[in-house]
């Protein structure tokens, strides 16, 4: 049937090194076992910052450890460990552009968890649609925007909560939606700046309307599609994407309305200000939109 399309850093070992100076990334092993057996890789990345004008400040290696989660014979989902730690989540009334929903700051503990390191892509979500059915159904190629590697969106709250059942019982382990402090802890990943990348964005850091400037950089590009995940640089936890390409579904209802659940993040079709790391909206559980996707996320190693 045809669908309706809508319009404090706790890394897990890391070095940093300013712009230009010479790299060397820690020595670690390349694999580690969990207590339960799991076999944990590492992967190394680099980590840009910027300043007010857009302009290069800082790029710091850092490595992080994941788990490939095999969906079939082709298509993995990698699951990046996310450390435990204390944050400040939202923002205050001085940030530019923030919204009345952003605030008050408070201080959240996060426990250790795990999350996708991209928004969940087409490819990944077509071979989760063919698992069996525990509430709904789910069409294999949803998407307004084609390719395997985008990010799949127009999707619904319950759908992706299908995709997370489908894959929990695929598993024997327990997938689901971040919740909005999991999210907001994952992107700043230890930053207290609007954006991971420092105090303004730029269209070679995202997909956004990079024609709207945050601070004083330059205009960007406007794309006025999606682009295929890890096509910029990750946050200092190893994840990418967390700001532009899609809104990404949360677990949380939004102002306390079951009907209505949280996305974060911002998208393609947003400005800056809507993508910055404290910027939360809401969204109907059961409609769908080209602009919102998600990411799952996984307490259990079991």
């Amino acid at each position: 049937m045809k669908r309706r399309k809508f319009f404090q850093y706790a890394g897990w070992g890391s070095v940093g090194l300013v712009a230009g100076a010479r790299t060397q990334v820690l020595a670690l092993p390349s694999t580690q076992l969990t207590s339960n057996g799991l076999e944990l890789k590492l992967f190394d990345f680099q980590v840009p910052t910027v300043d007010s004008k857009g302009q290069l400040k800082a790029s710091q290696w850092h490595q992080a450890k994941f788990f490939p989660e095999s969906l079939d014979e082709q298509v993995n989902l990698d699951m990046v460990a996310i450390a435990p730690g204390h944050f400040k989540m939202g923002t205050t009334r001085s940030e530019r552009d923030r919204k009345a929903q952003d605030y008050p700051q408070r201080s959240i503990t996060v426990q250790p968890f795990f999350m996708s390191k991209y928004p969940i892509t087409q490819s990944q979500w077509a071979s989760v649609s063919r698992l069996p059915k525990v509430r709904r159904d789910l069409e294999p190629a949803p998407s307004h925007f084609n390719g395997v590697n985008h990010p799949v969106e127009s999707i619904s709250w319950l759908e992706a909560v299908e995709f997370c059942d489908r894959l929990s019982n695929h598993t024997g382990r327990r997938y689901q939606l971040p919740s909005e402090a999991q999210w907001e802890y994952a992107c700043r990943a230890g930053t207290q700046t609007p954006f991971h990348t420092g105090e303004t964005i730029t269209s070679s850091l995202a997909n956004y309307v990079g024609t709207y400037p945050y601070q004083t950089e330059a205009k960007g590009l406007y794309r006025q599609t999606t682009v295929p995940v890890g096509s910029f640089s990750p946050n200092a936890f190893g994840l990418y994407d967390m700001h532009g390409n899609v809104w990404e579904w949360c677990s949380d209802r939004y102002a306390g309305n079951a009907q209505i659940r949280s996305i974060r993040g911002g998208s393609w079709l947003d400005k800056p200000a809507n993508m910055r790391s404290a910027s939360r909206s809401g969204y109907a559980a059961t409609s769908l939109n080209r602009i919102i996707g998600f990411r799952v996320s996984c307490a259990e190693i079991a």
